[in-house]
């Protein structure tokens, strides 16, 4: 039944709400807080924090792999409270996934991207792959190819 309820508010700059074992999952991603909305209290339940701006959000499991990207400096990125959360943890904003154990709310592990690549978009479980690639299409990085062995 589609009522067009608000299931959730208060949230700042959320981003890619995912359903997944029975719950709404979303990156809170002013905040960098990673969590899902309480269905009975419509609250915001954070899981854990992700050290950058997230976006992308896939589950494999238990687990859910999230996307982190460094801020912009401009005015959409400027003010947020993730700011004021990467300083209280003494923590740089930094660009890769983060892999979280939705039982614990622990990083099990983590990927992190240095130099060109400053900013993801979105994250994909690909099951069964052996051998992923990441290509660029706008810049002369399409001439270069990023391959993870397994």
């Amino acid at each position: 039944m589609n009522t067009n309820e608000i299931v959730c508010s208060g949230l700042s700059m959320p981003h890619s709400p995912r359903w997944h074992n029975g719950r709404l999952w979303l990156l809170n991603s002013g905040t960098g807080d990673f969590g899902y909305v309480n269905p009975q209290t419509r609250q915001f339940e954070p899981v854990c924090f992700c050290p950058g701006y997230m976006r992308g959000l896939s589950f494999h499991g238990d687990f859910a792999l999230i996307g982190i990207s460094k801020p912009r400096h401009n005015k959409t990125f400027s003010g947020l409270v993730l700011d004021a959360n990467l300083k209280t943890r003494h923590a740089e904003a930094r660009c890769g996934v983060q892999i979280v154990d939705l039982r614990t709310g622990d990083v099990v592990h983590w990927l992190r991207m240095e130099g060109v690549v400053e900013e993801l978009y979105d994250v994909v479980v690909l099951p069964g792959v052996r051998r992923p690639m990441a290509l660029g299409f706008k810049t002369d990085e399409i001439r270069r190819i990023l391959s993870i062995e397994a």
